[in-house]
Parts: C-alpha cells; structure tokens; sequence
C-alpha cells in the first residue's frame, strides 16, 4: 500500500472537481497557506468533515538521552498537531 504523492493528488482532485492540475495545485497551495495562518492566529483551523489543526504548548520537561542515559531537560516549544474529526475516524474504522 503506497502513499499518494503530490502528482497524483493534483490529479486526482482535477478528476473529482473538473479544474485544470494547476488550477487543483493552486487551490490546495491556498488552502495550506490559509491553515497554516489561521493556526498561528488563532490557535486552531477547522476543516469540516476531516479534522482541525491546533496549536499546542508544550511545557518543559525532563528527558533522558537515549545513547548515554543521562537526564536532560526539553525546553518548552509550540506545536501543532492534527485532530480527526469522529465523522473521518468513523468512515475510516
């Protein structure tokens, strides 16, 4: 089982919507730029139906160093994480 590629994205949203690749490539572009706005923004973007990206923060933590053993700290840092809207975890299982 193999992952789509970009390629083949483009494509296929050009089957599924009628617009041109370029056209289906600048749409997703768009829709990655808005996502990734909104998310530093306010905090979280919403796509219906799929699932919602959100802004996290992580508090500092102590690790340890997998190869030595020894504890180091892991400073505090924003992430952003993805998460499944129960209609696609549904559809999916």
């Amino acid at each position: 089982m193999s992952k789509m590629t970009k390629p083949q994205l483009l494509e296929a949203m050009a089957g599924k919507t009628g617009l041109s690749k370029k056209d289906a490539g600048n749409f997703i572009e768009k829709l990655s730029e808005l996502a990734l706005e909104e998310v530093k923004k306010n905090g979280e973007f919403v796509l219906p139906g799929l699932g919602k990206l959100v802004k996290i923060n992580r508090a500092a933590r102590m690790g340890r160093n997998p190869a030595t053993g020894e504890q180091i700290k892991i400073a505090a840092k924003t992430v952003v994480k993805f998460k499944v809207a129960k209609v696609a975890k549904e559809a999916v299982l």
